[in-house]
């Protein structure tokens, strides 16, 4: 009890010397050595269509020193530029650009447990969701195609009508599932089907007994015309999964059949085949948390089961832009409760690489297969960014 009461004190102080740093700096003079926080698309862009750099990089590592009068440089992706080569309109847009990381500040002891504190400015944290984010026909439009699970990547034909594709559900985690979808969108209708990769679920042979398995159907969804936060839908699997490959789905040696020591089936992967269907829906509230250029928080019911999270997508902090995402699954009649975690980061590759990919961990946390709770994957999710923010 005392050493647990002896590190709220610690962590309460930390917080208090991080947001005693996020206010100081309002009053702080102005930076002359700083590095541009990623948050304003159209700026970034415009900086460097000027200094003709093709193709211009939405997200790229801008780094200003206005230190020597004499000699004052911008740098682009590790590029020097002269300052002046920038035309007037922008550099004063530059100086007085809201969102710095002050690269004068001074370290010290403290500083591993304040900096990225000191680095966080309360009035960015939240930000207002985009025009497309809040349209009810226009939502599905989705420039970002992740690996495995998340939101679906969306191509616009023309404006509201367009397609969208998936691999995974919009809820599960890294192999978790052999689904994957295509939809056509139109006036806030999706309709589509969907069909199994086997492989997603083949390349781990243990704690797969809280899996979904797919076979073939098609679903029908419809976004209620008063902003993008509610949407319903019917999905159906119209098809039987024959015996032989039920059996090697479900197969012990696969992990995902777990038995008592009775042989009685403990823990068993979920199959949706066979005529089954589900009313789904999803209530979720766009938001730009940390400068995000796509986010949501949702609360939803898919295939009968619970799930709540937060999605970000490039949100940025400390000088970092990276993805986040959240899924959990609390209570379900059918498996074991499962809380899904996706960390992707950016800017890692060079020349269009640099924005476009993203790389991290993807985890899952439920019940093992011996009675435990911990991760039962863990594993490398991607990210692919194509075309421009929206």
């Amino acid at each position: 009890m005392k050493a647990s009461k002896q590190i709220l004190v610690l962590l309460t102080l930390v917080f208090l010397l991080g947001f005693n740093s996020i206010f100081a700096q309002e009053e702080e003079e102005q930076i002359r050595y700083y590095q541009m926080e990623p948050l304003d698309d159209s700026l970034f862009i415009n900086i460097q269509t000027a200094l003709f750099i093709d193709p211009p990089d939405p997200k790229a590592e801008i780094v200003v020193d206005l230190r020597d009068a004499n000699n004052q440089t911008i740098s682009i992706k590790s590029v020097l530029y002269p300052f002046l080569a920038v035309p007037p309109e922008l550099r004063a847009r530059i100086i007085t650009y809201p969102f710095k990381l002050n690269l004068e500040e001074d370290i010290n002891y403290g500083s591993v447990f304040t900096r990225v504190f000191q680095k966080i400015r309360i009035n960015k944290v939240t930000q207002p969701p985009t025009k497309m984010q809040i349209s009810p026909t226009l939502g599905y439009i989705n420039p970002f195609f992740q690996l495995q699970g998340g939101e679906r990547l969306g191509l616009s034909l023309k404006q509201d009508v367009g397609l969208s594709l998936g691999i995974g559900t919009p809820y599960s985690g890294a192999l978790e599932t052999n689904m994957m979808e295509v939809n056509f969108h139109i006036l806030g209708v999706k309709a589509g089907i969907f069909s199994h990769i086997d492989a997603m679920i083949e390349a781990m042979k243990e704690q797969n007994h809280n899996n979904l398995i797919f076979s073939e159907g098609f679903q029908v969804n419809y976004v209620i015309p008063f902003g993008n936060f509610f949407e319903f839908g019917y999905f159906k699997a119209t098809s039987k999964i024959g015996e032989a490959s039920l059996h090697r789905y479900l197969d012990t040696d696969e992990g995902a059949t777990v038995l008592n020591s009775d042989s009685t089936i403990k823990y068993q992967a979920r199959v949706i085949h066979n005529e089954q269907s589900f009313l789904n829906w999803e209530f979720r509230y766009p938001v730009s948390i940390l400068g995000s250029t796509r986010g949501k928080v949702y609360v939803a019911q898919y295939l009968d089961e619970w799930h709540f999270g937060l999605l970000l997508r490039e949100a940025s902090l400390a000088g970092s832009t990276f993805d986040f995402s959240f899924d959990g699954m609390p209570g379900s009649k059918y498996r074991e409760p499962q809380y899904n975690i996706n960390i992707l980061v950016q800017k890692i590759m060079e020349g269009w690489g640099f924005s476009a990919f993203a790389i991290g961990p993807s985890a899952s946390l439920s019940r093992l297969d011996d009675g435990g709770f911990g991760f039962t994957k863990i594993f490398v999710n991607l990210r692919f960014k194509i075309g421009t923010s929206l």
